[in-house]
Protein backbone atom coordinates (compact mmCIF):
# COMPACT_ATOMS: atom_id res chain seq x y z
CA UNK A 1 0.00 0.00 0.00
CA UNK A 2 1.30 3.05 -1.04
CA UNK A 3 2.14 5.88 1.97
CA UNK A 4 -0.42 7.87 2.42
CA UNK A 5 -3.43 5.93 0.41
CA UNK A 6 -5.64 4.39 2.68
CA UNK A 7 -7.58 1.67 1.09
CA UNK A 8 -10.16 0.67 3.47
CA UNK A 9 -13.40 1.69 5.01
CA UNK A 10 -11.83 2.08 8.82
CA UNK A 11 -8.38 4.39 9.26
CA UNK A 12 -6.49 3.72 12.13
CA UNK A 13 -5.50 6.97 13.74
CA UNK A 14 -4.40 5.59 17.25
CA UNK A 15 -3.23 2.62 18.83
CA UNK A 16 -0.17 1.93 16.46
CA UNK A 17 1.95 0.29 19.37
CA UNK A 18 -0.08 -3.00 19.23
CA UNK A 19 1.57 -6.16 18.61
CA UNK A 20 1.23 -6.95 14.72
CA UNK A 21 -1.11 -9.72 13.66
CA UNK A 22 -1.07 -11.30 10.40
CA UNK A 23 -4.14 -12.30 8.51
CA UNK A 24 -5.30 -13.46 5.28
CA UNK A 25 -8.27 -11.95 2.90
CA UNK A 26 -9.10 -13.93 -0.08
CA UNK A 27 -6.09 -14.95 -0.52
CA UNK A 28 -3.88 -11.82 0.42
CA UNK A 29 -1.86 -11.38 3.16
CA UNK A 30 -2.78 -8.59 5.35
CA UNK A 31 -1.91 -7.07 8.63
CA UNK A 32 -3.93 -5.60 11.91
CA UNK A 33 -3.33 -5.43 15.38
CA UNK A 34 -3.69 -7.18 18.51
CA UNK A 35 -7.49 -6.67 20.21
CA UNK A 36 -8.84 -6.02 16.50
CA UNK A 37 -11.46 -7.40 15.48
CA UNK A 38 -12.36 -9.47 12.39
CA UNK A 39 -14.60 -6.61 11.57
CA UNK A 40 -12.36 -4.03 12.01
CA UNK A 41 -9.17 -5.50 10.71
CA UNK A 42 -11.55 -6.63 7.31
CA UNK A 43 -12.58 -2.70 7.13
CA UNK A 44 -9.17 -1.22 7.54
CA UNK A 45 -7.84 -3.06 4.51
CA UNK A 46 -10.81 -3.33 2.26
CA UNK A 47 -13.96 -1.34 1.48
CA UNK A 48 -16.66 -4.09 2.53
CA UNK A 49 -16.68 -7.15 4.39
CA UNK A 50 -18.67 -9.26 1.75
CA UNK A 51 -21.58 -9.05 -0.67
CA UNK A 52 -25.27 -9.60 0.29
CA UNK A 53 -26.92 -13.01 -0.02
CA UNK A 54 -29.77 -11.30 -1.55
CA UNK A 55 -28.12 -8.85 -4.43
CA UNK A 56 -24.51 -7.47 -5.33
CA UNK A 57 -24.60 -5.10 -2.72
CA UNK A 58 -21.56 -4.92 -0.60
CA UNK A 59 -22.02 -4.64 3.43
CA UNK A 60 -19.75 -4.02 6.09
CA UNK A 61 -21.64 -4.46 9.36
CA UNK A 62 -24.57 -2.72 10.97
CA UNK A 63 -25.37 -2.81 14.46
CA UNK A 64 -21.78 -3.37 15.29
CA UNK A 65 -22.87 -5.79 18.49
CA UNK A 66 -23.49 -9.00 17.02
CA UNK A 67 -27.55 -8.76 16.78
CA UNK A 68 -28.17 -8.24 13.08
CA UNK A 69 -26.23 -10.95 11.62
CA UNK A 70 -24.94 -8.34 8.72
CA UNK A 71 -21.19 -8.82 9.57
CA UNK A 72 -21.00 -13.38 8.57
CA UNK A 73 -17.80 -13.70 7.39
CA UNK A 74 -16.68 -17.13 6.36
CA UNK A 75 -13.23 -19.07 7.28
CA UNK A 76 -10.96 -20.89 4.43
CA UNK A 77 -11.70 -23.94 6.58
CA UNK A 78 -15.62 -23.64 6.43
CA UNK A 79 -17.48 -22.11 9.60
CA UNK A 80 -18.50 -18.74 9.24
CA UNK A 81 -18.19 -16.58 11.70
CA UNK A 82 -19.77 -13.07 13.08
CA UNK A 83 -16.67 -10.66 12.54
CA UNK A 84 -17.98 -7.93 15.08
CA UNK A 85 -17.55 -10.10 17.73
CA UNK A 86 -14.83 -12.23 16.83
CA UNK A 87 -11.24 -11.19 17.92
CA UNK A 88 -8.50 -11.53 15.09
CA UNK A 89 -6.36 -14.46 16.04
CA UNK A 90 -2.97 -15.00 14.18
CA UNK A 91 -3.06 -16.29 10.83
CA UNK A 92 -6.73 -16.52 10.58
CA UNK A 93 -8.06 -17.03 6.72
CA UNK A 94 -11.19 -15.58 6.09
CA UNK A 95 -13.02 -15.62 2.54
CA UNK A 96 -15.66 -12.30 1.91
CA UNK A 97 -17.64 -14.46 -0.35
CA UNK A 98 -19.59 -17.76 0.84
CA UNK A 99 -17.45 -20.83 -0.22
CA UNK A 100 -18.78 -23.12 -3.51
CA UNK A 101 -19.30 -26.12 -1.02
CA UNK A 102 -20.82 -23.70 1.93
CA UNK A 103 -24.52 -25.04 2.63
Amino acid sequence: MAAGKAMGRLVRLTEMDRAPLRFVLDGSEHRALAGDTVLSAVLSVAPALRRSEFGPEPRAGFCLMGACQDCWIWQEDGPRLRACSTPLVEGMRLLSDIPGDWP
